[in-house]
């Protein structure tokens, strides 16, 4: 049994109906024991001293028609130490519910919400969870891929998993039995970094691959042209790819560490549309709505004292 320290959602997405479960963590590969979930059916993310078969009952208790938190408190009773364990879930229908045990490591907490549910233990901060779940307030707009990565940028701003960061994973589920999206960074100095890259990469290369993948229901079609056109070619060559062989001048030149260099990214990320707007107002000509002021030091002025 693995104790999973970590932060993470569980959510949906009241416009598509899509499943989505996001955690990072200090130790590798939280992707691949952490979410559970199922098409239609609901998402679950469990973690603290993992024990994945809460996991699989709860979904089997959505499945059969147990209301969320019925369906944790079903899973919770078969559970020898319910104390060790920390749960998040949504239903299909966006109702949430979470579970903190007693036992897990503080700083540990959760918090509900309309479609979602957000956890953590061995927290460096309590101010973690408040943050995740209003960065998931704050992106209403956003498509469920980015505002499970918002959550976890805001998380760890915040403080995140207190004995540092190494892996991190976003998995969200439509309507096929198959994930639309399941990226994982398995060990990485900045992991949380490095899953928003991955996941710029993903949507201009894996999501249309994915699309066009076939269907429950219906004909299995066929991938688009310009899809395939675009795989045939190499890693380097297609949309979204770093330039083969490049030099990152900050790690490579300046020295930075990986993680240094993964913050500066995900800043400049943050900052890139406030940047494109003073772009634009610098290129603005507004000499017709006011005239230039020129200061020409040769003309006399008025000294004005000091009080």
């Amino acid at each position: 049994m693995m104790e999973l320290n970590t932060f993470s959602i569980a959510a949906r997405c009241p416009r598509t109906g899509r499943l989505g479960v996001a955690v990072a963590s200090a130790v590798p590969a939280v992707g691949g024991l952490c979410p559970y979930i199922r098409a239609g059916i609901g998402a679950v993310t469990t973690q603290s001293w993992v024990n994945p078969y809460l996991a699989l009952r709860i979904l089997d208790g959505l499945a059969g028609g147990q209301r969320s938190d019925a369906a944790l408190a079903s899973a919770i009773e078969t559970d020898d130490r319910p104390d060790l364990r920390q749960i998040g879930l949504v239903d299909a229908g966006g109702a949430a519910a979470a579970w903190t045990g007693a036992g897990c490591t503080a700083q540990a907490g959760h918090r509900t919400g309309a479609g979602y549910a957000v956890q953590g233990n061995m927290l460096a901060a309590p101010g973690v969870i408040d943050a995740m779940a209003e960065a998931f307030e704050r992106s209403a707009a956003c498509d469920l891929d980015e505002r499970l990565m918002r959550v976890l940028e805001a998380g760890e701003d915040a403080g995140g998993d207190r004995r540092g960061k190494q892996s991190a994973a976003l998995k969200i589920v439509a309507r096929e039995d198959y994930p639309c999206l399941d990226l994982r960074v398995d060990e990485h100095a900045a992991p949380v970094a490095e899953l928003r890259r991955v996941l710029a990469v993903a949507r201009r290369q894996l999501v249309p691959f994915v699309a066009g993948m076939p269907r429950r229901e219906g004909p299995a079609g066929a991938l688009p042209e310009d899809v395939a056109a675009m795989l045939l070619r190499s890693p380097g060559e297609r949309p979204g790819a770093a330039a083969a062989g490049a030099l990152d001048p900050l790690h490579d030149i300046v020295g930075l560490p990986p993680e240094a260099v993964a913050r500066v990214a995900h800043l400049h990320a943050q900052f890139a549309p406030v940047l494109a707007e003073i772009r634009t107002l610098r290129d603005l000509d507004l000499a017709a709505v006011h005239p230039p002021v020129v200061f020409d030091p040769s003309l006399p002025y008025r000294r004005v004292p000091h009080d």
